[in-house]
């Protein structure tokens, strides 16, 4: 039967308003929730040209240029103005490229994982870091090739083949890199390592724009309203750092064919004056198109050259920390400096348990002890302080007041230097050692710790810093690599004093100990200087041979620098660690090294330690 006329109509018009209906969603859809066709406006009328920034340059604490930058250039492309209109095949051969080079880079252009902010109509990076001369020869084809454009941007040189660790590099940012900011788009570069990472964003500065009125044809016409709407890029800060660069090509070069670390202090700043990891490498092979290999070689090179190990190599600080003992067992009245004197026959001999010690003068009092790097000594303090259960009640509260006064000292926590990767080192505690023996020990059972063995780790930082520490009598500045920003402060963890829980006192006789090393202890090499030097020896037992270690500052009473060096494998402290010391004092104190101790450096030059796997 046939539908009513005025049912008809209505059935009609309902359809015609649901298509008008669903037109209009689709314009709306289009024309405000959409920017497809807005994009795709924008990219014919205007090409938006990112400027970028210079990024902030870096010298040293007098002035002497360690970074600047360099003209460099990438190829971009717009893949809505190329497709179908690029002459593939003319375009790899202008830059030197196969095709299925240039297919590769096309498809990680296209890739969203890769490319996370991929739009075909912006420019997309296709080759980055051209040189001068290859820019040269593609700038005079460029013009045949549609949706190609150049863009200039600066990359990274490094003016000496040395403080690669200090100083870092930079590369491409990663995906997780502009996830986690959105200045960055992919092409971008970012600081990786050392003080390129720490201070990316002081240095990076901010980028500009220029947008260009394009006509119908895509060709540029100039600047949309005169650059009205244009931004101009913003220089990076410069920054100044607390190395002296001579300090640091000495301490490399007395660090060739060696593994281990040269750490120097500025205790009045807290301003590393030098930071040495060996081996190292030129920081000028991490630039431009190279880096990505030599990252690769280095990574995979069994002596782990890219490992800082002034801040990751955690070690036993061996007898330089007898002088945290000293300090610690003073204070809390368990010695007296010149009243308490403890036996060494050879050592420190209690209930069967033998710790070695070289011949001397026994007994001894604090500073004598210190001098000759008595292990009897420190080790009967350690014993009769976790052993004072009438003054803590328990072995447990008087093991964690000890671990409080070497964490004041800056141990067992990073310190919190201003470069990226700094590890703790480890201190123990009661919680630690109850569980490790179920809560059944006592001063014998870690008497070790007493002469910086058995649990005792610590990083060279961590070690430079407690001669800082010492040399300033109870208190040290954040240790930190960079002296100034430009046009900013710094952080006030490095600018205020951070005190330990030792008295002044105990720090004064300290000193003596130290003193009396450098002029007929352990540290007597010393003694030929013509400035008050302060040291310690540490001989740090290792399964192959023991590391050389020392510790010290100069000049006595108005310090100017605290070292400490720590070779792998090279023996006893007096063997590599003073002499390397000394030679870094001087250098420091005197701007040059004299005619005798330029020959020594060059002897410890070219004094290679013979390393074998196992010691890896």
């Amino acid at each position: 039967m046939d539908l009513e006329p005025d049912y008809r109509h209505r059935v009609i018009a309902g359809v015609a308003t649901l298509i008008v209906v669903v037109y209009i969603i689709r314009l709306f859809m289009l024309q405000i929730t959409s920017d497809d066709y807005k994009k795709s406006a924008d990219s014919n009328a205007f090409l938006k040209k990112i400027e970028f920034p210079s990024r902030g340059i870096i010298t040293d604490r007098n002035g002497k240029l360690l970074v600047f930058n360099q003209s460099s250039y990438d190829i971009m492309i717009v893949m809505n103005e190329a497709k179908d209109r690029l002459d593939t095949l003319d375009f790899c051969a202008s830059l030197n490229i196969t095709r299925q080079e240039f297919d590769r880079r096309m498809a990680t252009i296209k890739d969203r994982n890769k490319n996370p902010g991929y739009s075909r109509f912006t420019q997309q990076l296709f080759m980055s870091q051209l040189s001068d001369k290859d820019y040269s020869v593609f700038q005079e084809k460029i013009f045949q090739f549609p949706g190609i454009y150049v863009q200039r941007r600066t990359i990274r040189q490094y003016e000496y083949p040395f403080a690669a660790h200090v100083l870092g590099d930079i590369a491409e940012v990663s995906p997780s890199d502009i996830e986690a900011d959105d200045y960055y788009q992919p092409g971008d570069y970012i600081g990786k390592l050392g003080v390129e990472r720490s201070y990316e964003k002081q240095l990076r500065g901010e980028k500009g724009m220029q947008i260009l009125l394009r006509d119908a044809h895509g060709r540029v016409q100039g600047r949309y309203q005169n650059g009205r709407f244009d931004r101009r890029p913003v220089a990076g800060k410069n920054l100044t750092l607390g190395i002296d660069a001579n300090l640091q090509a000495l301490g490399e070069r007395l660090m060739e064919g060696k593994i281990g670390s040269i750490v120097a202090i500025e205790p009045s700043t807290g301003e590393v004056l030098c930071m040495v990891s060996s081996p190292s490498y030129d920081p000028r092979m991490m630039v431009g198109r190279q880096r990505s290999k030599s990252h690769r070689l280095l990574s995979r090179n069994a002596w782990k050259p890219l490992l800082n190990r002034s801040i990751m190599g955690q070690y036993p600080p061996g007898s330089t920390f007898k002088t945290t003992q000293g300090l610690t067992f003073m204070t809390e009245g368990i010695i007296h400096p010149t009243h308490t004197a403890y036996p060494c026959a050879h050592g420190f001999n209690f209930r069967g348990l033998h710790v070695g010690c070289h011949g001397h003068a026994s007994p001894l009092p604090l500073v004598p002890a210190l001098s000759t790097s008595c292990n009897g000594y420190f080790c009967w303090g350690l014993y009769y302080m976790i052993g004072a259960k009438s003054k803590y009640g328990s072995v447990q509260k008087a093991m964690n007041i000890w671990r409080d006064y070497m964490v004041s000292m800056g141990f067992g926590y990073k310190l919190g230097i201003d470069l990226p990767g700094e590890k703790r080192g480890l201190i123990p505690n009661a919680e630690f050692y109850d569980k490790a023996y179920k809560k059944s020990w006592n001063g014998l059972t870690i008497i070790s710790i007493a002469i910086g063995q058995g649990e005792v780790n610590a990083t060279p930082l961590q070690i430079a810093n407690l001669g800082a520490t010492i040399a300033n009598r109870g208190w040290f500045i954040t240790p930190h690599v960079v002296k100034h920003i430009q046009g900013e402060p710094l952080d006030t963890l490095y600018t205020k004093r951070r005190y330990t829980m030792a008295s002044r006192e105990s720090y004064d006789y300290v000193v003596q100990g130290m003193r009396a090393s450098a002029t007929g202890g352990t540290c007597h090499e010393l003694a030929k200087y013509d400035f008050v030097a302060c040291g310690k020896t540490g001989t740090a037992q290792n399964r192959g041979h023991d590391h050389s270690v020392f510790m010290g500052f100069a000049p006595m009473d108005h310090p100017k620098i605290a070292v400490a060096v720590y070779v792998e494998n090279g023996g006893w402290g007096a063997t590599y660690g003073v002499p390397i010391g000394g030679l870094i004092m001087e250098q420091y104190i005197h701007g040059k090294l004299s005619e005798a101790s330029e020959k020594r450096a060059e002897q410890i030059q070219h004094k290679f330690i013979t390393y074998g796997t196992a010691d890896r």
